[in-house]
């Protein structure tokens, strides 16, 4: 079924106790939305400077851009390397899937600019709003035009590169999704997330001062009563990263 295409995921976060044992780590949560019966999937924790090789690139049909606790618009030694390696993408036309952090360090690796959230944090389960192109993009998967998607950040894509486009939006965010070209398309939200998932993050963000504890109580409150799409973003992100659309 999946023809032995080779994927990697480039890892920008450090795995938490948790998220590793129960999930395999965050390459497993993406390995479980994403890989197909045939497959092979490698992982690059590129936020400890682990990158693939110049001559290894080719042996990749796509590659997929982890979140992070990082900012898209520092300038962390992997950071700067990582953007060079998403040019070098770019330039070889390979499929390159960014999520969260890494829909904001696409958008800043092909000229556009990330920073914080006029709006602030973006915690729970959002809808997003598809645009009349991508409806027609996303046309053969016969899906919304109105997804719900797990989101947990703080920072936004500001500025769209030259030559991309918005193709979802939220009333929290302008550019919950942009695609450039037929290779590139990132992703806001977490379409990989299970609910269990951003629950744990809830209670990080609230141990480590970055939220309190009265809106960690509203956002948990809000979880129980919504779902996101879970079916319709694997079918999306698959038919994307495989070439199917």
């Amino acid at each position: 079924m999946g023809g032995g295409k080779r994927f990697a995921v480039l890892l920008c976060a450090e795995d938490s106790d948790y998220v590793k044992k129960r999930y395999g780590g965050y390459y497993g949560v993406f390995v479980e939305m994403l890989a197909e019966e045939g497959e092979t999937w490698d992982v690059f924790k590129v936020a400890n400077g682990e990158f693939p090789d110049d001559n290894e690139i080719d042996n990749f049909d796509g590659f997929v851009i982890t979140g992070s606790c990082n900012d898209a618009h520092g300038d962390d030694v992997w950071i700067c390397k990582l953007i060079a390696l998403l040019n070098k993408l770019n330039s070889l036309n390979k499929k390159v899937l960014g999520i969260c952090f890494g829909h904001q360090i696409l958008s800043r690796a092909l000229g556009g600019k990330t920073g914080r959230a006029i709006s602030g944090w973006d915690i729970g389960v959002t809808a997003i709003h598809l645009s009349s192109s991508s409806s027609k993009l996303f046309s053969s998967l016969k899906i919304p035009t109105t997804l719900s998607v797990i989101e947990c950040h703080r920072d936004e894509v500001r500025e769209l590169p030259p030559k991309a486009e918005v193709i979802a939006w939220s009333e929290k965010t302008g550019v919950e999704m942009f695609r450039y070209g037929d290779h590139i398309l990132g992703i806001q939200g977490h379409p990989e997330y299970t609910k269990d998932i951003l629950l744990h993050l809830i209670d990080r963000l609230l141990q480590r001062s970055f939220i309190e504890e009265s809106y960690a109580d509203v956002l948990k409150a809000k979880l129980v009563k919504v779902e996101p799409d879970k079916e319709a973003w694997k079918k999306l992100c698959t038919s994307f990263l495989k070439g199917r659309l």
